[in-house]
C-alpha cells in the first residue's frame, strides 16, 4: 500500500480544491470525450444535472450521461469495458473490485433511498410483512439483499413471504397499484411514482417503512446507508491523471444547486434519467443525496458490507474489500 505522507497530501488536496474552483474548471479539458453512466433514480439527478448545466466542461470536450437500466447491464457494460465512469450500487462495487475487475469507489451520492409502501399502513414493521405479497426488483441484487437483512433481524425468514418479482422498480409499482402485491421494496424515485399514481387511480399508498432507519438500528451507526456512489475502472483512472478529482468537485459543486432548486435540478435531469420532472423533483428531499468521498464515509460502507455478507457472502465478493477500493 502507497504511504500516504504529509507532503502527497497536501498536494492532492491542493489539487481537489484547484479543481474545484470555476477558474480552472472552465480551462482547457483533461479529455476530449466523458460518458457518465448511472441508475434511473437519486443520485443519477446530480449527475445529470451536472452534465446539462456545463459543470463538468473543464473535465472534457463532450460530456454525456447515458442511464444504465438494471444490474445485469451494469455488470455487462463494466466488464466488457464499455462503462469506465459509472454510478453503481455500493454492494455491486465491492463484488467487482474483489473479483479482481479493479473498479474502485469514488465517493457516496446516497446516504440511502429505499422504503417499503404498501396498501395498509398498519404493515410499519419487517416483522408484519409475514404472510405478505410483497414486490421486489432486482431479485438477489442490492434492494433484494438489504431487504433480507432487515427481515432476518426481525426474526422473518424468507419463505415466511411471498416474493412477487419485478424485472425494474417501475414494475413493482404496477404490480402494487394492481393488487398482485400488498406491498413493494422501493427505492426513490420510484417510491414518489408509486404514491402519485395512486393518487391519479383514486388509492392511497403508504411508507410504511424506511429502510434507512431500520438499518440504522442494525449497525449502530445511524440512518446511514452508503447506498450507491460513483466508482471508476483502473484503466480510466490511469490515463486520465485528475480527471475523477476534477469530476467529483463539479458534482460536490453541483449538489447544493440540487438540493436548493429541486425543480430546475428535475427539469434538467428528466430527459436522461426518462422520468417526469414533477416525480424527480418530489423524489430529491426523500434520496438523502449526498457527494461524499468514500473513505470519509468507510466506516459505513463496511457495517453495511458485513451486515449484507451475514445474509450473502457472495454479494461482496467474500469478503471486505481493502483499502485500494476506496479511491478518494
Amino acid at each position: 500500500m502507497t504511504r500516504f505522507d504529509p507532503t502527497r497530501r497536501a498536494v492532492m488536496l491542493g489539487t481537489l480544491a484547484a479543481l474545484a474552483s470555476p477558474a480552472v474548471l472552465r480551462a482547457a479539458p483533461l479529455l476530449p470525450d466523458l460518458t457518465i453512466w448511472g441508475p434511473p433514480a437519486g443520485p443519477a439527478i446530480i449527475a445529470a444535472h451536472a452534465v446539462a448545466k456545463g459543470a463538468l466542461s473543464g473535465v472534457a470536450g463532450q460530456v454525456t450521461f447515458t442511464p444504465w437500466r438494471d444490474p445485469d447491464e451494469l455488470r455487462a457494460g463494466l466488464t466488457s469495458g464499455r462503462m469506465q465512469v459509472v454510478i453503481v450500487p455500493s454492494n455491486a462495487a465491492a463484488n467487482l473490485y474483489n473479483r479482481g475487475l479493479g473498479l474502485r469507489m469514488v465517493n457516496a451520492m446516497t446516504l440511502g433511498l429505499n422504503y417499503l409502501v404498501a396498501r395498509d399502513p398498519g404493515l410499519d414493521s419487517a416483522a408484519k410483512l409475514a404472510g405478505r405479497r410483497v414486490a421486489l426488483p432486482f431479485r438477489n441484487d442490492t434492494p433484494d439483499i438489504l431487504l433480507r437483512r432487515v427481515l432476518a433481524e426481525a426474526g422473518v425468514e424468507e419463505g415466511d413471504l411471498t416474493v412477487v418479482p419485478a424485472a425494474t422498480p417501475i414494475e413493482a409499482v404496477q404490480l402494487l397499484l394492481s393488487g398482485r402485491a400488498e406491498a413493494a421494496m422501493l427505492p426513490e424515485p420510484a417510491t414518489t411514482l408509486a404514491e402519485m399514481r395512486a393518487l391519479q387511480a383514486g388509492q392511497q399508498l403508504f411508507r410504511v417503512l424506511d429502510l434507512q432507519a431500520e438499518w440504522g438500528k442494525i449497525t449502530g451507526l445511524g440512518p446511514a446507508l452508503p447506498q450507491a456512489g460513483l466508482a471508476a475502472m483502473p484503466d480510466f483512472d490511469t490515463a486520465h491523471p485528475g480527471a475523477i478529482e476534477a469530476i467529483h468537485a463539479a458534482l460536490a459543486a453541483t449538489l447544493p444547486e440540487v438540493l436548493a432548486a429541486p425543480d430546475l435540478a428535475a427539469a434538467s435531469a428528466s430527459p436522461a434519467l426518462g422520468l417526469p420532472a414533477p416525480i424527480l423533483a418530489k423524489s430529491i428531499p426523500r434520496s438523502a443525496l449526498t457527494v461524499t468521498p468514500a473513505r470519509q464515509l468507510r466506516p459505513a460502507f463496511e457495517a453495511m458490507f458485513t451486515a449484507v455478507a451475514e445474509v450473502d457472502p457472495k454479494a461482496i465478493g467474500g469478503h471486505l474489500p481493502d483499502d485500494g477500493f476506496y479511491r478518494l
